[in-house]
């Protein structure tokens, strides 16, 4: 019996046991306390698969309002029971070794951390409590009180999607074609327009597609990466997208430029796959073609012109002297024409001052700084499309991994939030 045909033999127990599981009496919340109360209690391991699958259904027809509620409710009644906290806090206090502490430890979980493990015994649940994080953090801006409620999953998922339980595959043009549409769906970086589109990708020898696959979730991409091979660093996308150069020789490729990481799951954010994708696939394209030396990325600076345009607000002459320069282009001199020398400027003190806390502004800055990559090069004109003028005046950036130096670049970003760049990148700000 497959995936399919147990989480369909599981609907069909519910639907049989339909007074318990699916009673409605036009309050969705008082519909699934019976489940949350049957779930949490000792049961037989088909009983509590057949009433987390009836739970997680309910959930998923609830409108936007009765999630709220349901989230309200777990938080405020799936807390630690705190009897017994302090109970195991005084037998600790009173004798602190291993085993009190580990009781200390044990009574302290809360309810809910339990609800989401027996939830994900049901074969299908690890999708469906993904999508019901994805919900969690749609509500949290504006209800910040459910934030315990999301540190819940945020630990869960992080032990359910340990590196030991991520597949790395390649994706070609032979992939099963529901993982190519999902593939075509998710990528979040550069829009793939059609099937050929995403056939000069991922078919010719000089690129490539890794994704990470757990086995809970059947053929739903974590996230995936797609790189070209070269000779040289590549100083626009349009030169990846719209090449037709496919009978390049892999053998005198030294370059692999990482030029799209999308995040497929939104449930899943800050489970970090990315940093582990990354190193792992080098090592794979490192032992596919030993010629490859240099590991870059070609990435967009998603929110250079929402800085910008918040530092002229706040009457910063510096950056409204150099937006005007854009208008002003001249011939090229030393160091390119005025625009390009604005725009540089622009973009370097974007990557290297805008801040949040110590840490760069810049989300995609941020995840491959603390990768331990380096700022290697700033691109003029790369991304020409109306999204990539819109979010960067056309800029983008290379960030290059150099393996004698990731560890040692991650730490110091990590405990000092130091930023390492390449001596042109740094003279712009100059």
């Amino acid at each position: 019996m497959n995936f399919q045909s147990v989480q369909a033999f599981l609907s069909g127990l519910v639907k049989r046991h339909g007074p318990l599981f699916l009673a409605g009496n036009g309050d969705a919340l008082e519909s699934v306390k019976p489940l949350l109360e049957r779930i949490m209690s000792p049961s037989g391991e088909v009983s509590a698969m057949v009433t987390a699958r009836a739970l997680l259904d309910r959930y998923a027809r609830f409108p936007v309002e009765e999630k709220l509620r349901f989230f309200s409710f777990l938080e405020q009644h799936y807390n630690a029971d705190l009897d017994e906290v302090r109970a195991a806090y005084q037998r600790y206090d009173e004798s602190p070794d291993s085993i009190n502490l580990g009781r200390l430890s044990r009574a302290a979980e809360s309810r809910r951390h339990t609800l989401i493990r027996s939830l994900n015994q049901t074969p299908g649940a690890t999708f469906d409590l993904i999508n019901m994080r994805n919900d969690l953090l749609g509500l949290l801006p504006e209800h910040p009180q459910l934030q315990a409620l999301d540190y819940e999953f945020r630990k869960a998922f992080k032990s359910w999607f340990g590196r030991s339980f991520l597949e790395l595959r390649a994706i070609d043009w032979s992939t099963p074609a529901i993982i190519l549409e999902r593939i075509i769906k998710y990528e979040a970086v550069h829009e793939i327009q059609d099937w050929d589109d995403l056939k000069r990708r991922i078919d010719p020898d000089n690129r490539h597609c890794f994704a990470f696959f757990h086995a809970a979730l059947d053929a739903e991409p974590l996230i995936f990466v797609q790189v070209a091979l070269g000779r040289e660093i590549p100083t626009s996308i349009g030169a990846i997208l719209q090449s037709e150069e496919t009978e390049i020789d892999v053998e005198d490729c030294d370059t692999a430029t990482f030029y799209s990481i999308s995040n497929c799951q939104p449930g899943l954010r800050n489970v970090s796959f990315g940093n582990l994708l990354i190193k792992q696939v080098a090592r794979e394209l490192q032992a596919m073609n030993p010629s490859i030396k240099r590991f870059v990325t070609l990435s967009p600076m998603p929110g250079l012109c929402q800085w910008l345009e918040s530092e002229r607000a706040e009457g910063s002459e510096l950056i409204a002297g150099l937006m005007e320069q854009l208008e002003q282009d001249d011939e090229n001199g030393e160091g390119g024409s005025r625009r390009e020398r604005a725009l540089k400027k622009l973009a370097a003190m974007y990557l290297l001052t805008a801040r949040t806390g110590k840490y760069p502004w810049d989300a995609v800055a941020r995840f491959h700084l603390g990768n331990g990559a380096t700022i290697h090069q700033l691109q003029v004109d790369a991304d020409l499309s109306p999204r990539g003028m819109r979010q960067s005046l056309g800029v983008m950036v290379n960030y290059l991994y150099d393996q004698r130096h990731i560890e040692h670049n991650h730490e110091q970003y990590l405990v000092e939030g130091h930023i390492h760049c390449d001596s042109a990148v740094q003279k712009q700000l100059g």
